[in-house]
């Protein structure tokens, strides 16, 4: 499973970032990795150089092997925050629709 992360003008996508982000990404979605053939990654600042309550986007695109790509976003404080939601969102919208494929139900 490949993991791509980008980042908008206002978030400097540094190592710092990246491994954090792949971090959540494997542990929210290791045990789907076979299924899965890229997750891509987006952080965005949504109030720009201003400040507020979550102003922090994180959108996850999942690409499963034969279907369609799924999404999940999560708006937070701070970078982690984003990830784990959007991570957490992104998990149960695979698993439902692996399930829901599954023919022994």
């Amino acid at each position: 499973m490949q993991i791509q992360v980008n980042t908008d003008n206002f978030i400097h996508g540094d190592e710092r970032v990246i491994e954090v982000a792949e971090a959540v990404v494997q542990h929210d979605l290791n045990h789907l990795e076979d299924r899965l053939t890229r997750v891509e990654v987006h952080l965005k600042d949504q109030n720009a150089d201003k400040h507020g309550p979550e102003h922090i986007r994180c959108t996850m695109e999942a690409r499963p092997r034969g279907l369609g790509p799924l999404a999940a976003h999560h708006d937070a404080a701070d970078i982690q925050a984003a990830l784990k939601g959007a991570a957490k969102k992104l998990r149960t919208r695979l698993t439902s629709e692996f399930e829901k494929l599954d023919p022994h139900r």
